[in-house]
């Protein structure tokens, strides 16, 4: 049977065996895509899922902030920042004073050319663009404390800002649930020290903190006290078919018209299978989520809830930029064993940036064998980090069945963590 997987721009089509244990096709059940993508925009930005309009809010502002999630996130900006900017035109809102700043969390700053393709052209010299800068203590001012004493650094030029917008999409994800939201603040917008306490072991080994779940996720619960420390006026967020495509609007009150987005995805992208697998291929969504090994920890661990202890994983990822930062890289390169990384990472010997996606990765990879089909990793490395490398997927379908038997249970995810996958009653 071939089936086509999310692979980096261009997808990968693959000749995999039909067996007696297959479980299918694991995909999103999707809505239509809306017709209007820009006018659904426009349109909710006048009549928000939730809490005033725009234009109601923006008038007599004497600047603005509108957030965008960076070059790893597939928001379509073209679509959704022109009618954001044409209403605070229309309000009065000086241009000169309206800043468009790029959300980067902890992941490395954009260049121009990136900044240009994330506006999209008509956007492009209309107002600066600017990245936020987590490590630069110049660039964030203290807000106040969460969790006791955690202090919250937030943007400068965000709380500077007189009417501060929230864009982005909603997702499944790892951590907070859903994407979206308060995201763009934390982690979009902190301090290095804010996110040293929201990745520290603790809140990444949490049981609450994973795909789909908000009820009692502290990951969530955070973000929801920051987006109050540090103010928010309107979110425009977006759900998006596995093409990309918009499916729905959801504009407002930046928690109410988010928590809407989350019940209408959650809809349509959970799927049950009624027993562990023994094996699972899957992706890790295509590009541009798919740029490298430190957001393949995504696919990974999006695969793994239905996955028996000892059974495999099968990951699918571009990885066009390799590896990930320089401090992955070095990260990568200390890990003895899974094991022995996770005993060190919790014992708190350490802290180093980007740690939070090894331990996802080595939580999984400690009870799973994980193999990583890529054109951007050589085989040797993959296997330095403890991965098994998988050159020739069909071939390493073949290698799994003999090994688990022709009765197998196994399932593809071809859009990987964009399905948030649960056992039947779990």
């Amino acid at each position: 049977m071939e089936i086509a997987l999310k692979y980096g721009t261009g997808g990968l089509v693959v000749d995999l065996p039909d067996t007696p244990g297959f479980q299918g096709v694991l995909a999103p059940d999707e809505p239509p895509a809306v017709p209007d993508p820009a006018g659904a925009v426009a349109r909710a930005l006048g009549a928000p899922t939730a809490g005033p309009a725009l234009a109601e809010i923006a008038p007599g502002r004497g600047s603005a902030c509108v957030v965008i999630s960076d070059i790893t996130r597939p928001v379509p900006n073209d679509v959704l920042l022109p009618p954001i900017l044409d209403t605070l035109d229309r309000a009065g809102v000086p241009r000169d004073r309206t800043v468009i700043l790029v959300a980067t969390g902890m992941h490395r700053r954009s260049t121009q050319e990136e900044h240009r393709g994330l506006v999209g052209d008509a956007v492009w010299g209309r107002c600066p663009v600017v990245d936020h800068v987590a490590r630069d203590p110049d660039d964030t001012v203290d807000v106040g404390r969460i969790a006791g004493d955690v202090p919250v650094r937030i943007n400068r030029r965000y709380l500077d800002a007189d009417l501060k917008i929230l864009t982005g999409f909603i997702e499944p994800h790892m951590w907070a649930g859903y994407s979206g939201g308060r995201k763009a603040l934390l982690p979009g917008l902190s301090g290095a020290e804010t996110l040293e306490y929201m990745h520290g072991p603790a809140m990444v080994a949490h049981p609450a903190t994973r795909y789909g779940v908000l009820d009692g996720n502290p990951f969530h619960e955070a973000g929801l006290e920051v987006l109050a420390l540090a103010g928010a006026d309107f979110v425009v967020n977006v759900t998006l078919d596995t093409d990309k495509r918009i499916t729905g609007v959801f504009a407002g009150h930046p928690v109410d018209a988010h928590l809407e987005g989350c019940a209408f995805l959650a809809r349509h992208c959970v799927r049950e299978v009624d027993g562990p697998l023994d094996f699972v291929v899957t992706t890790n969504a295509g590009a541009p989520l798919d740029c490298n090994l430190y957001q393949t920890v995504k696919g990974i661990t999006g695969a793994a809830p239905v996955v028996r202890t000892g059974g495999d994983i099968v990951v699918a990822s571009r990885c066009a930029e390799g590896v990930g930062s320089p401090e992955y890289r070095r990260l990568l390169e200390t890990v003895d064993t899974p094991r022995g990384f996770l005993d060190r990472l919790m014992a708190g010997t350490f802290f180093v940036p980007d740690q939070w996606c090894a331990q996802e990765t080595y939580q999984v990879v400690a009870d799973h064998p994980v193999w990583v089909h890529t054109d951007g990793i050589e085989p040797e490395e993959l296997e330095r980090y403890h991965l098994r490398p998988a050159p020739d997927l069909p071939a390493t379908v073949r290698a799994l069945l003999d090994r688990h038997g022709p009765a197998a249970r196994w399932a593809v995810v071809p859009d990987g963590p964009l399905v948030i996958l649960r056992l039947a009653g779990g």
